[in-house]
């Protein structure tokens, strides 16, 4: 499945997904966030069974507020509308799949 790019208007599909959900909370100019957008990308590929978001955080300040976003990359896991792990600053792949399998 290919990576969801979210914003307000369509964040409501997420929240009542019966998926896991990775969120990746990015900025254009962020280092970090390029290193980790091919992973989050290739997670979503190769995995189906998971919903995959990207939040470019210049454009939704109000998404970035909401899940408490103070720096980048921030992935999020939620598991039936509920956050279940959050983790800021790029990770390896294997890092985020087990995020995204406790």
């Amino acid at each position: 499945m290919s990576v969801l790019k979210l914003n307000k208007n369509n964040f409501e599909q997420i929240k009542t997904s019966e998926k896991t959900v990775l969120l990746d909370f990015y900025a254009d100019w962020c280092g970090p966030c390029r290193m980790v957008s091919p992973i989050v990308d290739e997670i979503a590929r190769e995995n189906p069974q998971y919903l995959v978001g990207k939040i470019n955080v210049d454009e939704e300040p109000e998404l970035a507020q909401a899940f408490s976003v103070a720096s980048i990359p921030t992935l999020v896991v939620i598991k039936n509308g509920k956050i279940v792990d959050q983790s800021a600053g790029a990770r390896p792949k294997s890092q985020i799949l087990a995020m995204l399998a406790d």
